[in-house]
């Protein structure tokens, strides 16, 4: 029996980089401030070619979440690797910094806009995000008290959440105009700030 050739339209674009222009938009304008228009311009694709490929627009958001994590956001990930639960903080903070500035995107961060100007779905599925980051930190931060890189009385989960609000903070800030040396001293002042040695 024959082979079936299957015939139709090949894709007529890069999958790959219209979901990169997707997720800078989504970075600047969040989930419910990106429009399907505005997403299609950006990817240079039509609006069944969107449906098509990535089924619909939050199926697309999820996407461009998991990319901005696996890209831009891939700090953290490179933060866990430092030897100290300090230099560890320190890459959380000036990776945040370094996004929050970045010409190669809105400025700010996708997470944290996403947060603020979306629905409780979307919401809610990016502030689990955040709430996993601060368990793994909090979990490096034990890890450092029970080494004695940290004092026994510090407060390890308000240390992680200390920590993550000054990350929003600093996103916030950047995506408001704040210029690298200011996030910068920030972050000195925030390193000023750890317990212990």
């Amino acid at each position: 029996m024959a082979a079936t050739v299957k015939v139709g339209r090949p894709r007529e674009f890069d999958r790959e980089k219209a979901l990169e222009e997707a997720m800078k938009v989504f970075w600047a304008k969040g989930y419910d401030g990106a429009s399907l228009s505005e997403l299609t311009k950006a990817m240079g694709i039509n609006k069944p070619s969107v449906y098509a490929a990535f089924g619909d627009k939050r199926r697309l958001f999820d996407e461009a979440v998991e990319r901005y994590s696996a890209g831009p956001w891939n700090f953290a990930k490179r933060a866990y690797e430092m030897r100290t639960a300090k230099e560890t903080v320190r890459a959380l903070l000036e990776g945040a910094m370094g996004i929050a500035v970045t010409e190669d995107g809105p400025g700010g961060c996708l997470y944290t806009r996403a947060s603020l100007s979306s629905g409780v779905s979307v919401r809610d599925a990016v502030v689990g995000r955040r709430l996993a980051a601060e368990g793994k930190l909090q979990a490096r931060l034990r890890k450092a008290q029970k080494s004695g890189e940290l004092p026994a009385e510090v407060n390890c989960a308000a240390l992680a959440k200390y920590v993550s609000t000054m990350v929003q903070g600093i996103a916030v800030q950047g995506a408001g105009g704040a210029s690298r040396r200011e996030l910068k001293a920030v972050v000195e002042v925030a390193m000023g700030a750890w317990p212990g040695k």
